[in-house]
């Protein structure tokens, strides 16, 4: 189907991708934490859009450049990983008490779309996985309206999933918001998560 080899591998390689945990995943529930539904779909879009960066990076060869000049994915990635650091240090000293839950919700869609796109861009190698991946299901002789389709797919199915998401956390917040420490210890561990994140990253490249 639209020229797409083992089109249902295909699919289920792209649900589990996205079942796998990572820093955008913690944007998006931190976002729906903090700000309700509108905060998280903020996120939720902000990580699809540098998603969409990485896999048009890919399909364009960006990947390529890369390889040949590692010292720009190196660059690229300490960048990434100084900057997950830093939101998490931001987390751990927030002032979440000090804002009404309100003012975060009015004020969380276009803030946490920005914060989610910037760390959905802090993990260059997404841009190598996809260059990795897109081959694997493309027939011989397949035209480039394949490669937009699997781009397509892939936004689907993450969008479906991270919106689900969205929706399975507010309910567990408002569950949470009959302990006034919720947010507060949602946001600490939050902070602490992102810095590993951060360091696991800085990690793999020494």
């Amino acid at each position: 189907m639209f020229d797409i080899q083992s089109y249902a591998s295909f699919l289920a390689a792209i649900v589990v991708f996205q079942l796998i945990p990572g820093p955008g995943t913690l944007a998006i529930l931190n976002a729906t934490a903090r700000g309700g539904v509108g905060a998280g779909m903020g996120a939720v879009l902000g990580t699809l859009a540098g998603d969409f960066v990485y896999m048009l990076a890919a399909v364009l060869g960006l990947a390529a450049i890369l390889a040949a000049h590692p010292q720009v994915l190196a660059g690229a990635q300490w960048l990434g990983s100084a900057y997950l650091c830093w939101l998490g240090v931001k987390l751990l000293f927030a002032r979440v008490d000090a804002e009404p839950a309100g003012a975060a919700a009015r004020r969380g869609g276009r803030v946490h779309f920005r914060q989610a796109f910037a760390v959905s861009l802090t993990n260059p190698k997404v841009v190598m996985f996809f260059m990795a991946f897109f081959p694997l299901f493309l027939r011989p002789g397949s035209t480039p309206g394949t490669l937009v389709a699997m781009m397509l797919h892939v936004t689907a199915i993450a969008f479906a999933y991270q919106a689900g998401l969205v929706l399975v956390g507010n309910a567990a917040a408002r569950r949470l918001a009959r302990w006034p420490q919720a947010r507060g210890v949602a946001t600490r561990l939050a902070g602490v998560a992102l810095i590993g994140f951060g360091a696991r990253l800085a990690l793999d490249h020494r």
